[in-house]
């Protein structure tokens, strides 16, 4: 009785090595966007914690969220993405992060991101 040989010719485990090579360079290229877009959304939520944040006017708000944010090394926000909006009557502040991020992939194929962020800051937050 003779025995069939089974697995994985060479030209299989090549296509299958290709394809997960191809898919861990995405990841590597995408996850540094992601990455920082979880250091603003942490930033955002440690100025919120902080005692008597609501009263304090936007540039301090903002002076002490991009010292933050220069902590987690981010390249990518800027101070015209900020947006810091009072809702009045003693209810504190909200802020507003939007900004966009191109990566490039390959040639002349990028990857955009678009984040976008909402904290309110009423000194109050919990982790």
């Amino acid at each position: 009785m003779r025995r069939n040989q089974s697995g994985m010719t060479l030209i299989s485990f090549v296509i299958v090595a290709s394809v997960v090579g191809f898919f861990l360079f995405i990841l590597m290229k995408l996850f540094p966007m992601y990455q920082e877009y979880f250091a603003v959304k942490s930033a955002m939520k440690g100025l919120a914690a902080e005692a008597g944040i609501a009263t304090e006017q936007p540039a301090q708000i903002k002076e002490k969220f991009f010292k933050r944010l220069y902590i987690s090394y981010s390249e990518n926000v800027k101070p015209q993405h900020v947006k810091i909006e009072n809702k009045g009557s003693g209810q504190g502040q909200v802020m507003y992060v939007n900004y966009e991020v191109r990566v490039p992939l390959m040639y002349n194929l990028d990857a955009v991101g678009k984040f976008s962020a909402e904290q309110a800051l009423s000194g109050t937050a919990a982790y």
